[in-house]
């Protein structure tokens, strides 16, 4: 039951994947590693990345990237967007192909003109502000594609065989369960930020799973 609720962030992440063109081979850097960064990682690999590099403000998200495959992790601190950008590129050992934005934050998607190489892609899944200010010349220049992603599209499929075929393990990122009747806890700590994804069990049988 757990892994079919992680469906619907899982699709998010396939739509996200297939929007920017990941293929076998291509390096990757995803900013964010709440449940949607981390989907993205998953699939990421799925699809073929050669190496992928997230960042994220929490140590303990980025520790958890690190167990579910990532190459190389990063914790923002107080860099503006092209010193985040040139600490991918140091990471990676050169610029990433592709960049998947999972946050919203304005300073990320800027990090992510600046880290994109030239000719690739910056996939905006991160929902922030109507009104955001961009490096654009930079993107115009490097001729670095913006794409917006929009939850999902035809993706329930793709993910409930990834799912079913153990290509793909979601199950680490449920880190807190409770009982229905500890559901004003579960969203308490859900708003804290604490962990990843937190569960609401009907059955008080099956908390442990």
């Amino acid at each position: 039951f757990e892994e079919g609720a992680l469906v619907e962030p899982l699709s998010v992440a396939i739509h996200a994947c297939r929007r920017a063109e990941v293929k076998m081979g291509c390096r990757i850097f995803i900013c964010g590693a709440g449940t949607i960064g981390l989907m993205n990682l998953l699939v990421a690999k799925a699809m073929g990345a050669a190496q992928v590099v997230i960042c994220d403000l929490l140590s303990e998200r980025l520790k958890m990237a690190k167990e579910m495959g990532a190459d190389y992790t990063l914790k923002v601190e107080k860099e503006t967007a092209e010193e985040m950008g040139q600490k991918v590129k140091a990471a990676l050992g050169f610029m990433p192909d592709i960049t998947i934005e999972c946050t919203g934050a304005e300073i990320c998607m800027q990090a992510g003109i600046y880290a994109t190489r030239s000719g690739g892609v910056l996939a905006l899944v991160g929902l922030g502000h109507e009104f955001a200010n961009f490096p654009i010349l930079h993107a115009i220049i490097r001729e670095v594609d913006i794409r917006g992603v929009f939850k999902y599209c035809n993706t329930w499929p793709t993910a409930i065989d990834m799912l079913a075929s153990k290509r793909i393990d979601v199950k680490p990122l449920v880190t807190h369960r409770f009982a229905l009747k500890e559901a004003l806890k579960a969203f308490e700590t859900s708003k804290k930020g604490v962990g990843i994804k937190v569960m609401l069990k009907c059955d008080p049988n099956h908390l442990g799973q």
